[in-house]
């Protein structure tokens, strides 16, 4: 894109010489060279980060505030940086002709997303957020850096209050909308599941008539958004029109089902753990078949597919012990499908380090939810950095657990602020 298109499409002032610029980001610790550097002015001011983002290699910047780098590189000014990054992704959004899924749900989307990349990558040039870029600074980055010649984009869409899908979008004009689950997930935002809900439709109800929503026939708050869907639907699950049947878990917990779909049936060998990721792979199906996608074509790729780090990661130790990194993120519904894991996983002892679990409506009961769970399934739990579990907290998670071996399975999951990723490394390494 040249910089005076840019300029043009978001409103903004050029200053410096016109030049062309490939790419787009916010962070100079991953920016490539030759991209637009966008400050975004958050706990810190991205604006103080120029200089560094032309240490490495940046084109441009846009810039909101009177800086010295504008003297000598080119740059746009705009009143809002972080507005000018969204208006400037609705514009390369504009230019481009490929056919966007957006994915949402309270547990599951980044994995979802992930599959469906790979079910429809064996069809179509495919991209596909990098891990969780799924905010209003994460999202228009994906669009921004997609290929120029992307057939399917598939697009996580986070939510953390009323409107923000929606603003998403109006950006990213999905022709698919797939939801996952509603959960207990920001709940304190929403004023509980069914302000969940709500905020969740929102990518159902911005589809256009010709669109597809794709619903887990399986949650009932999310079949109930059929109600509200000018587009055409698509269930998917252990019920719904793409149906998982002869679901079965190997020694590591990762399914092998056969699912049976309007345009046939297949058989599904996934290489991640967790009977969840059996229904997030019949999205992936449901999805890819809506494209039209081959059914068999779409189970090889699911058969290939790996999903973002720091979920349900299995890492097998030389002592013989299973370390399971499900560190990104954390909520009740997701930790009972991570603790379901771990026991279907052959192992003859089983624990799980838990951290404190975010933004919950009610802390306590969703923290004691999770504790009973763990009780009844014969899982001890170590609480780490919080006493909500009713569980004396560790300061020594690793000493806590003592000597691993042969048949030892860890879960270690919480939401991404605890920074239980670190302990990951701790057990893997020591």
């Amino acid at each position: 894109m040249l910089a005076s298109d840019a300029a043009e499409g978001i409103g903004g002032q050029l200053i410096g010489p016109d030049l062309e610029f490939d790419g787009v980001s916010f962070d100079t610790r991953s920016l490539a060279a030759g991209q637009l550097f966008v400050p975004i002015i958050a706990e810190r001011n991205g604006h103080e980060f120029i200089g560094n983002a032309y240490a490495a290699g940046a084109a441009l910047h846009l810039t909101s505030e009177p800086d010295d780098f504008r003297l000598n590189h080119t740059s746009i000014e705009v009143a809002d940086t972080a507005a000018a990054l969204m208006a400037l992704a609705a514009t390369a959004r504009n230019r481009s002709s490929a056919r966007v899924v957006g994915v949402t749900g309270s547990v599951g989307k980044t994995s979802t997303k992930d599959l469906i990349a790979a079910a429809c990558g064996t069809h179509f040039r495919t991209a596909a957020n990098e891990r969780s870029f799924n905010n209003e600074q994460g999202l228009p980055i994906s669009i921004l850096n997609a290929p120029d010649n992307t057939e399917v984009l598939v697009l996580e869409m986070g939510m953390r209050g009323f409107g923000e899908i929606s603003s998403l979008c109006e950006v990213a004009q999905p022709e698919i909308g797939v939801v996952t689950a509603v959960g207990q997930s920001h709940t304190e935002r929403v004023g509980g599941i069914e302000g969940v809900a709500t905020a969740k439709r929102e990518l159902i109800e911005a589809l256009p008539k010709s669109g597809t929503a794709v619903l887990n026939a399986d949650d009932h708050r999310v079949a109930g958004m059929s109600r509200y869907a000018g587009a055409s639907v698509l269930t998917y699950g252990m019920t719904g029109e793409v149906r998982i049947v002869d679901l079965e878990l190997d020694s590591f917990a990762r399914p092998r089902f056969s699912v049976q779909t309007p345009w046939g049936t297949a058989r599904v060998e996934l290489a991640v753990s967790g009977k969840h990721m059996a229904m997030n792979a019949a999205g992936a199906i449901a999805v890819a078949g809506a494209l039209g996608v081959d059914v068999d074509a779409a189970a090889a790729g699911l058969a290939e597919a790996g999903i973002s780090e720091m979920r349900m990661a299995v890492n097998e130790l030389s002592s013989g012990a299973v370390i399971v990194d499900d560190t990104y993120n954390a909520n009740p519904t997701s930790m009972a499908a991570a603790l379901d894991a771990v026991i279907a996983m052959a192992a003859e002892r089983r624990f799980a380090v838990l951290g404190e679990m975010g933004e919950l409506d009610d802390p306590a009961a969703g923290h004691r939810e999770v504790a009973r769970h763990a009780e009844a399934l014969g899982v001890e739990l170590v609480a780490v950095g919080t006493d909500l579990y009713g569980v004396r907290p560790t300061a020594h998670p690793v000493a806590a657990l003592g000597d691993l071996g042969p048949g030892d399975v860890v879960l270690v999951k919480a939401s991404r602020s605890a920074g239980l990723e670190r302990l990951v490394a701790d057990l893997v390494n020591r």
